[in-house]
């Protein structure tokens, strides 16, 4: 389709992060922007302060490479789909959108990535006190011993028809098994990414892969 450029020649860019779906910054480019961009595989952006061209990550290593790209229906904003490198913002955070401005009351903000940076605090600064220090104190051992026993809770809780108790143990669950991903150094990013590789909605790929 025929993109819509403003009166100085630019296009809004949403950056979205291609894993988590969570947006990572808006920056703006033109014609030759886009091009370098589709080009070379990885975002380029024009600087409205700079009044220059600039590569994501080209200081910094922090690059964007693209997934994908999708106009609007107007064809007059893009929403550019990346697997980053490191930190989206230049204040080093992994997207510039921090700064909470209204949240409603019956909402609890929550993200597994928000939980795994927790937990992994909670080994690199350990916390006397708490729960999930003592866990990375004890060790491995220990951790997959509390992931089988949640996995065994689970079980039982379905077994039982019984949804409350089966969605709180899968809670346990999900909380133990992260535990052991920062233990044994595996991110939300290589799960997701094996996820995505593996379409595991509609085929039996684990057993393929034995065959």
């Amino acid at each position: 389709m025929e993109l819509k450029f403003d009166e100085k020649g630019l296009i809004p860019a949403i950056v979205q992060d291609y894993y988590t779906k969570q947006v990572l910054t808006v920056a703006y480019m033109n014609e030759e922007a886009l091009e370098i961009t589709k080009a070379e595989g990885y975002t380029c952006f024009w600087s409205r302060s700079r009044q220059e061209l600039w590569r994501k990550g080209e200081t910094s290593g922090n690059r964007q490479k693209v997934v994908s790209i999708t106009a609007d229906c107007d064809g007059d904003a893009l929403v550019i789909e990346v697997k980053k490198d490191g930190p989206a913002c230049h204040t080093g955070a992994e997207s510039c959108f921090f700064n909470e401005i209204f949240m409603a009351d019956d909402e609890t903000p929550f993200s597994y990535e928000g939980l795994y940076e927790m937990i992994k605090g909670r080994k690199t600064e350990p916390k006397e006190g708490s729960y999930t220090t003592y866990l990375f104190e004890k060790g491995i051992d220990k951790i997959l011993k509390k992931v089988g026993e949640e996995c065994t809770e689970v079980i039982i809780g379905a077994a039982k028809g019984d949804k409350e108790e089966a969605t709180y143990e899968i809670a346990d669950l999900a909380y133990h098994v992260m535990v052991m991903m920062v233990e044994q150094g595996i991110t939300m990013k290589d799960v997701t990414g094996e996820l995505a590789k593996r379409h595991v909605v509609d085929h039996k790929v684990k057993q393929e892969r034995m065959k």
